[in-house]
């Protein structure tokens, strides 16, 4: 089906649902890159107009990706509900957006309403979304997930702790590990990038974060983030493993790609809830996308780059996940070109992630190659924290000495709450405060009240 729109005295015609997907998205490097971007800013009104005359119930009949040649194009139609869709079924993407600002649409509702959405539903109506439309709307929808402790509650903000080393050296991650705790960062994981994937060192890993968790009794979850078979393996020798972690994407191809496929993540998924290490709750997944991944793979099948991230929140929505976390501005320039791009996708995928139902943390980052600096990451930063968003990373010093990207550091963290009023999980609270670290309000305490629990775990891992 083609659709057009006339300004003035130019029509505009769009040759089908794909093509104006594509054309209403804000402007981009990726989708300059893949020879799919609006040629204008006429153009791009034109589609985000012709776009808002669309009937949702579209979105059910035109796929975007063949259903015949695509497991993510079968899963989003297979799992859509009728029963759930049938509230808003009567809406075009225009009278869609209207009705998610409406002061009476609230969390209940947009609950109400998830599975009845399929992500290029709710990637059409980001496109029609200002920034500020994109916080108020994802500010309406928490989404709580629990495994050890409870993230994504409503005036929460959680922090992954990623104490990465450039050889795995186990003192080194150790050290970074407490400077994190110490700074009342962690409660949504400690999450590892391993320098390696050999299977005795992400054990060794997995093994050290596991005896501290113990030794404390930290109510937190660990992750070593290595693929998805390696994790399986860990679990069929006896590793102690929490969070099972693996990158998707939006197609089945760019999921090829990683080596990866929705039979295999059910053999993960499966695999960690057999182990029954949950003590609050049985969400065990951690998802991690980004806009770019489809097309650096061409894997993209000349659907816009947004469009495809948003297919991967409804992989990841299939195994009730704990975290999802978008690595937003992580893949480089030549898919988000600066802080504007990369503000602008942190907030579309937010906001898009929590319309369907996913725990949506971000990874508020840039490479050196970017135009982009710090203060566009203060200022994403603060909007998310508005947004309600789940978590964010915690990083010595912002700085990723192992994967060498900009990040966001324990002081950011300790910025967005106090100037926003945000606690942290409430079961990692209450340790915070039994271990001395910080007060009943979540404020720190000070270095000699500190200093005993720094010592002695100082002593037990052998860090001097």
């Amino acid at each position: 089906m083609s659709y057009t729109e006339t300004i003035g005295s130019r029509t505009y015609r769009f040759a089908d649902l794909k093509t104006l997907m594509a054309k209403a998205s804000p402007q981009r490097s990726g989708d300059q890159l893949a020879g799919v971007a609006a040629a204008s800013e006429e153009e791009r009104v034109a589609a985000k107009m012709a776009l808002a005359e669309v009937p949702l119930r579209t979105f059910l009949n035109e796929a975007l990706i063949p259903y015949e040649s695509d497991e993510v194009t079968r899963l989003v139609i297979d799992d859509h509900s009728p029963q759930a869709f049938a509230e808003i079924s009567h809406l075009t993407v225009g009278d869609f957006r209207n009705w998610l600002l409406s002061t009476t649409t609230d969390a209940d509702a947009l609950t109400r309403i998830a599975a009845g959405l399929t992500p290029e539903m709710v990637a059409a109506v980001s496109k029609l979304m200002r920034n500020q439309d994109l916080i108020a709307a994802a500010r309406k929808r928490p989404v709580i997930t629990r495994f050890r402790n409870t993230v994504g509650l409503p005036g929460h903000m959680s922090v992954r702790l990623q104490p990465n080393h450039p050889t795995d050296d186990v003192k080194g991650i150790a050290a970074s590990m407490l400077d994190g705790l110490m700074y009342g960062c962690g409660d949504a994981m400690i999450g590892i990038n391993p320098a390696s994937d050999n299977l005795a060192a992400i054990t060794r890993l997995l093994v050290m974060v596991d005896e501290f968790r113990q030794r404390y009794q930290v109510p937190t979850q660990s992750c070593v983030l290595t693929h998805v078979t390696n994790t399986i393996a860990a679990i069929e020798k006896g590793a102690p493993v929490d969070l099972v972690f693996q990158s998707i994407a939006g197609t089945e191809k760019a999921n090829a790609g990683f080596g990866i496929s929705l039979s295999l993540l059910q053999e993960a998924y499966e695999a960690g809830l057999s182990l029954k290490r949950g003590t609050v709750g049985n969400n065990l997944m951690y998802f991690e996308t980004g806009q770019g991944s489809a097309l650096s793979a061409d894997a993209h099948f000349g659907v816009d780059q947004q469009t495809c991230e948003v297919r991967a929140y409804a992989v990841a929505r299939k195994f009730n996940p704990f975290l999802v976390n978008t690595v937003v501005g992580f893949i480089g320039p030549e898919y988000l070109y600066d802080g504007k791009q990369i503000t602008r996708a942190g907030l579309e995928d937010h906001f898009c992630g929590k319309l369907l139902g996913v725990p949506m943390g971000c990874d508020i980052c840039y490479t050196n190659h970017a135009e982009a600096d710090q203060d566009d990451m203060d200022n994403l930063l603060t909007l998310l924290g508005v947004a309600g968003i789940n978590f964010i990373m915690g990083i010595p010093g912002a700085d990723d000495v192992m994967l060498n990207y900009q990040s966001t550091s324990f002081h950011d963290a300790l910025y967005v709450r106090d100037v926003l009023g945000l606690r942290r999980a409430p079961e990692f609270e209450e340790w915070l405060e039994s271990m001395q670290i910080a007060d009943a309000r979540g404020a720190l305490l000070s270095a000699s009240a500190q200093q005993p629990l720094l010592e002695g775990v100082r002593d037990w891992m052998g860090i001097e």
